[in-house]
């Protein structure tokens, strides 16, 4: 039997959130991101979830716009772009499909720099400071 996809989504991950599981794990938590994607795919089995990891801007940029005009959603944690990339941010503003920027940490209880994004604005929403968790309810919030 086949499942029917009522969403399309795509989860998008910048610079060192490859990392995650190894990384500050006091930050971040101790699960590598492909791990919970693979949660994510069972708890929302009718929703088709597509994951792109990149450290590189100009990727990032390249992805987003190759799904933004087909896809249903995008979940963005651009990581340390989110407070400085202005690319990311004009990308978003360019394309159609709806992003929802996401945080692991709260970034408004962090260091100073961290609480500036350039994305905010050009998002339909954030969601922020639940760990890996985050993740979910940026799902839900297109359901």
């Amino acid at each position: 039997m086949k499942t029917v996809h009522y969403l399309k989504l795509a989860i998008v991950n910048g610079p060192n959130l490859n990392l995650l599981g190894v990384r500050e794990p006091h930050i971040y938590g101790n699960q590598s991101f492909e791990d919970y994607f693979e949660v994510l795919k069972k708890e929302f089995f009718k929703i088709e979830l597509e994951y792109f990891q990149s450290n590189v801007e100009g990727e990032l940029v390249n992805y987003l716009q190759k799904v933004g005009f087909s896809y249903d959603g995008i979940i963005i944690n651009a990581g340390g772009y989110t407070h400085t990339s202005v690319a990311i941010a004009d990308c978003i503003a360019s394309i159609e499909t709806p992003v929802v920027e996401v945080h692991i940490s709260n970034p408004m209880a962090r260091e100073e720099y961290r609480q500036t994004s350039f994305l905010t604005s050009k998002c339909k929403g954030v969601v922020s400071g639940f760990g890996l968790k985050s993740y979910w309810f940026a799902i839900e919030s297109f359901i």
